[in-house]
């Protein structure tokens, strides 16, 4: 699938989502911020989560009282009706935040789909143990391709699974994190994507127009609250059981 197929078919199954229940020109409001350390993921005892160092930022989206949040690069207001969202045009990832934030505050609404603030203090330790133990149940040793840095997982399955990890941050790009060297993900990962045997991918793929590069037919799980509404809708697989 294309990604301008992706996002048509997704904003379809929006569209036909919020038809179906009457809420087309029901308002929304998004905030863009940067998140404060304690508000974004409190003290988990390590500082050098994206969060915590600044290089993410937060779109959150409150539709009758329930949020639905995005993490990108571009973070800015928008104040609409849901049906403003579904016919905007998504050329920046601004634009895409500002329909996936808004996918996650109706799934929310709507109890399509769950866990949507990220976890905090010593949650992201417990998630990374987690997860370890899902794959190791469920594929055994695989040889695994990280989408993104995730500091608590990527030290976790380090130490346990055959682990290569690309990232987009020029500040990790090259450096040796937990014993593996961070690739660069801007540049043909093809090598990566046939050596390995599953994916995980942050779900900040669907903000930034990546996601299909990982939909490959191979295993794949998304990780985080960026993915929530977008993985219900589109069934994908996600992982992310201590967020709230």
């Amino acid at each position: 699938m294309s990604v301008r197929d992706f996002y048509k078919e997704l904003t379809r199954r929006f569209r036909e989502l919020i038809e179906e229940h009457g809420l087309l020109h029901e308002k929304v409001e998004i905030r863009g911020r940067v998140l404060k350390p304690g508000e974004a993921i409190g003290y988990p005892g390590r500082g050098d989560f994206p969060l915590l160092k600044g290089k993410e930022k937060l779109m959150e989206a409150e539709f009758r009282g329930a949020k639905g949040q995005a993490f990108t690069d571009m973070p800015e207001n928008f104040a609409g009706t849901l049906n403003d969202i579904v016919n905007r045009s998504l050329e920046s990832n601004y634009d895409r935040a500002v329909l996936v934030s808004t996918i996650n505050a109706v799934c929310n609404y709507l109890g399509i789909s769950r866990n949507h603030v990220h976890c905090k203090d010593d949650a992201p330790e417990e998630c990374a143990g987690d997860l370890a133990a899902v794959i190791e149940v469920e594929f055994g040793s695989p040889r695994i391709a990280f989408i993104g840095y995730q500091p608590s997982m990527v030290e976790r399955l380090a130490g346990s699974f055959p682990l290569r990890v690309v990232d987009l941050a020029e500040d990790n790009i090259g450096t040796v994190k937990y014993g593996v060297t961070i690739e660069d993900g801007r540049k043909d990962i093809d090598d990566l994507l046939d050596w390995c045997d599953m994916i995980l991918a942050t779900g900040s793929t669907v903000v930034n127009g990546t996601i299909t590069r990982f939909l490959t037919g191979k295993p794949v799980i998304f990780y985080g609250t960026t993915i929530a509404g977008p993985a219900a809708l589109m069934g994908l697989r996600r992982f992310c059981p201590r967020s709230l």
